[in-house]
């Protein structure tokens, strides 16, 4: 039984090996067949090389080769062969036309016709780019020649290697392209950059008539560097403008766009094989990649790299032959005869005229402005045209990416021009619900008052919300502008965290019924900001760093401007604010606006500016010839325009003059008083972006008392008068009693104006000698009240020598009885407004019972350092000024706040 389970196996084990055998043989079989028809295939390919070498028709020639076509296995192959000529040469007998028709096509016109057909031309071309540019002629056998051409603008770069003796030929073959692209399109549309290793001058000679305009440029040989850095900060820029807009290149914008917004550009670069730094090479290399995309060709000659993104390769065999990676190295290319230099230095001229005419001389303030006005939205950034290069407009613009400007240049340069220049652009192009301005200047003038109404001009600036001007002594109102600025941007935050968005345009896009248009705040002079140790510097300074860094989100954007270095350096110590300001505009010799080794402000010609989007880096220079602006004239033709087409819908600008003492019969806070609520004494106009006045409220109760303190007899008067007068307006005849006391004789005049005026309104005024103020207090301080009382002592300190008198068997002085009204009688009705003309003197007054008593005060030619012990103890920084008082209120400051008192013309 187990040996015939082994049989079985035995067999199994058999069938399976010979299964094997039999599929080997059958694989070995195979495998030898397909070797075999290897080895015949093998065979006919060389016998095809062989026949092809001796040639078709010479083969029977041979007695070699007519024994082998003769095997069976060879038959057909020259057949074959003849088939495969007769097809090349049918079709190689159309290539030339077809290469004509295509590079008629592609290179049209100058592109790709003979230089005498076209030489000296002006193009027209601004926005198409011929794919191919035309450098000869090649033959292919016998089928006749046809034209070579290469790409060039927004395809590829061209890499050149020239042969022993050549130079004059790859000179001529740089020239003929270069006229060809100049040729084709419309003048100013290319600009050229030269750079030649070994020649300090005499790069393309023939080309240097155009070396005075902005179509050629000539580098030094020893600063490659500075072409580099040039080109590189084009693509860096230009890649930021694309990517902004959606597009990947500038061909792409361009086409989108419907109009060319850079020119183009070719920087020829001649190696002459020499060794160059790594860092040097590195750099041309990382420009070549990105350089197509950004408008950038370029042509190298004899560089020892391999250049980046698309290249076409010209290799020379002599001074009028090559090979190009085009035609590939079979065919030689005869290059176009060089243009005589007489003729290409003379069609050099005709384009530089050309070029010059183009521009049409010099440019208006008109030309800045747009067909239609405010057809734009600030939505994602603020652009306008400030200037023009060589008939080019030369835009500023305001956005996320250049958030803020910094303006520098000295007396005399331009600089307040350029503001008017700027203003009126971004004016005309966008409605004042896109664009909302606010004017400070610091300096003692009045650079923007003709955009708020006038006496003669009763036409405003409807985009400006607040214009201020002769501030240089009052940096308060530019701290209270950073205040008004930081408080819109926290409103502004809040509304966009509320719609869960990150910036203005998303905020916009949420919210688009919401009001938001772009804020740009112009403050001219703003090192005043800075200019004392005081608590104005540190409060600014902060204010301006967060505004700085978080205004670009919010569509808050500033633009500070300053003529001499000073104003510079005040912003040494504060990067939070430098680096923010990213637009950079640097007036003619103006000095540290720009970056410390760009100097193109020290050669800028007078009436222009240099406009740098990059933080001041040199390759980011933009020089712009400014218009007249300035002009009343001229600027006002706009300012007329704009305020018959918007001045309906929108409120006039807040006018803050410095020089100029408000009145109080102009202010508005008085217009709107009467007999409600608690009577509010006016007492002079805040310094603030709000036409706003300094007040107290008359409540009953503590130490609602006023003490005006100094001896500045104009505004101490100011100051008591616009508080009767407006409180008067806040009481009905019966409802209050004016008790008033004159002790300084020279005063008398006006307190007797006052009194009269008082009188005419119909209010009961009873008026106070000295000797009736002791018997008065008394009264004062035990008669209950039936009606307001408002007691109004002027030099109050005059009084105290009777009132501190005591009449024989009386406990209580005159002061004594007057304590007691300042102490209880706000909780009565009896609300005292003094005049002292010392802070000693109202020391005496109030005596030990402390300065609770006075809840407001107003100082004016007091020091700071005397008014601490009635500010809660904190330090005060007050040095008096002219025409301006220190205002205190216990209930309402944390701080003193300086106020101007109201005029009174006929003091």
């Amino acid at each position: 039984m187990g040996f015939s389970k082994a049989n079985e196996q035995r067999k199994r084990v058999l069938t399976a090996i010979g299964n094997m055998r039999h599929q080997l043989g059958l694989v070995l079989g195979s495998a030898r067949a397909a070797r075999e028809s290897a080895e015949i295939e093998l065979a006919r390919l060389k016998l095809e090389q062989q026949i092809v070498r001796v040639g078709i028709d010479k083969a029977d020639e041979d007695a070699d080769l007519a024994e082998a076509m003769r095997h069976p296995l060879m038959t057909g192959v020259r057949d074959q062969l003849k088939a495969t000529q007769a097809a090349f040469h049918a079709d190689a007998a159309t290539v030339p036309a077809r290469l004509h028709e295509l590079v008629g096509r592609l290179a049209p016109g100058p592109a790709g016709r003979a230089w005498t057909e076209w030489l000296g031309r002006a193009g027209t071309g601004t926005l198409t780019v011929p794919p191919l540019w035309r450098i000869g002629s090649s033959t292919m056998d016998s089928a006749g020649p046809f034209p070579v051409a290469v790409p060039l603008l927004d395809e590829s770069h061209l890499a050149i290697t020239s042969a022993p003796r050549s130079r004059a030929g790859v000179e001529a073959l740089i020239e003929g392209l270069l006229l060809r692209v100049l040729s084709s399109m419309e003048p100013g549309a290319v600009r050229i950059h030269l750079w030649d290793v070994g020649q300090l001058t005499a790069v393309l000679p023939n080309l240097y008539p155009l070396s005075r305009t902005s179509a050629v440029t000539i580098y030094d040989p020893t600063r490659l560097e500075d072409l580099l850095d040039e080109l590189a900060g084009h693509i860096r820029r230009i890649h930021a403008q694309t990517m902004q807009a959606g597009h990947t290149s500038l061909r792409s914008l361009r086409e989108t766009l419907g109009q060319r917004t850079e020119p183009w550009r070719i920087a020829v670069l001649f190696g002459n094989g020499e060794n160059f730094s790594p860092e040097a090479m590195r750099e041309l290399r990382r420009i070549a990649g990105g350089a197509v995309a950004a408008g950038i060709s370029l042509i190298v000659v004899d560089l020892p790299t391999i250049l980046g993104g698309g290249v076409e390769n010209i290799r020379l065999l002599d001074e009028t032959h090559a090979v190009t990676s085009m035609t590939g190295s079979a065919l030689v290319v005869d290059l176009d005869p060089p243009i005589p230099p007489t003729e290409v230095s003379g069609a050099a001229a005709r384009l530089a005229e050309a070029l010059i005419t183009r521009q049409g001389g010099p440019r208006t303030f008109d030309d800045l402005l747009p067909t239609e006005l405010g057809q734009e939205s600030s939505a994602v950034e603020l652009r306008a045209p400030v200037g023009f290069y060589e008939g080019d407009p030369v835009e500023v613009v305001i956005g996320d990416g250049t958030p803020h400007a910094l303006i520098g240049g000295p007396s005399g340069s331009g600089k307040t021009n350029f503001l008017y220049a700027m203003i009126g652009s971004l004016a005309a192009r966008y409605p004042p619900s896109e664009l909302a301005l606010y004017l400070l200047d610091f300096k003692e003038g009045v650079s923007f008052a003709g955009l708020a109404p006038g006496r003669r001009d009763k036409s405003w600036l409807p985009h400006a919300r607040l214009i201020g001007v002769n501030v240089n002594t009052d940096r308060e109102f530019g701290l209270a502008l950073l205040r008004f600025l930081a408080d819109e941007l926290r409103r502004r935050s809040a509304a966009a965290k509320e719609h869960e968005v990150t910036d203005l345009a998303g905020l916009r896009r949420q919210d688009p019924d919401g009001k938001w248009p772009r804020i740009v705040a112009v403050i001219d002079e703003f090192q005043y900001l800075f200019a004392g140790r005081d608590t104005v510097t540190n409060t600014a300074t902060a204010l301006l760093e967060d505004i700085a860094r978080r205004g670009r989100a919010q569509g808050i954007h500033l633009v500070l401007a300053s003529q001499d270095i000073a104003g510079i350096d005040a912003f040494w110590g504060k990067p939070a604010v430098f680096e923010q300001c990213t637009l950079r505009i640097a007036m003619p010799k103006a000095r540290r606006v720009l970056a410390e080794t760009n100097n193109a402000a020290f050669t800028a010609p007078k009436w222009h500016a240099v406009l740098n989007h990059d933080s001041g880096v040199a390759h980011g220079n933009q020089l712009a010839h400014v218009p007249d602006a300035s002009s009343r004239e001229i600027f006002m033709a706009l300012q007329q325009k704009l305020w018959n087409l918007y001045a309906d819908d929108h409120q006039r600008p807040r006018l803050f003059d410095g020089s100029v003492s408000p009145l109080l019969d102009q202010a508005a806070e008085y217009a709107t008083l009467s007999p409600e609520g608690h009577p509010r004494a006016l007492l002079g106009q805040a310094i603030d972006v709000s036409d706003a006045a300094c007040a107290m409220e008359l409540s009953p109760a503590p130490g609602r008392n006023l003490a005006v303190l100094g001896t500045a007899i104009a505004e101490a008067l100011s100051i008591m008068d616009a508080a009767a007068r407006s409180l008067a307006r806040q009481y009905h005849p019966d409802d209050v009693e004016f008790l008033v006391c004159c002790l300084v004789d020279r005063c008398a005049p006006v307190v007797d104006q006052l009194v009269e005026n008082l009188h005419a309104d119909g209010h009961q005024v009873v008026r106070l000698t000295e000797d009736d103020l002791r018997e008065k207090m008394v009264k004062l301080a035990e008669e209950p009240a039936e009606h307001s009382r408002i007691l109004l002592l002027y030099g109050v300190d005059g009084a105290l020598p009777a009132l501190e008198a005591k009449q024989p068997g009386e406990f209580k002085s005159g002061l004594d009885h007057f304590r007691t009204v300042l102490k209880l009688g706000p909780s009565r009705k009896v609300h005292t407004l003094g005049w002292w003309r010392s802070t000693a003197r109202l020391k005496d007054t109030l005596g030990f019972g402390g300065t609770d008593d006075i809840g407001v005060w107003a100082a004016l030619d007091v020091q700071g350092s005397e008014l601490s012990a009635f500010a809660a103890g904190q330090v005060v920084h007050w040095s008096p000024r002219p025409g301006r008082a220190l205002f205190f209120d216990r209930t309402s400051h944390v701080v003193p706040e300086v106020m101007i008192p109201f005029d009174r013309p006929e003091f």
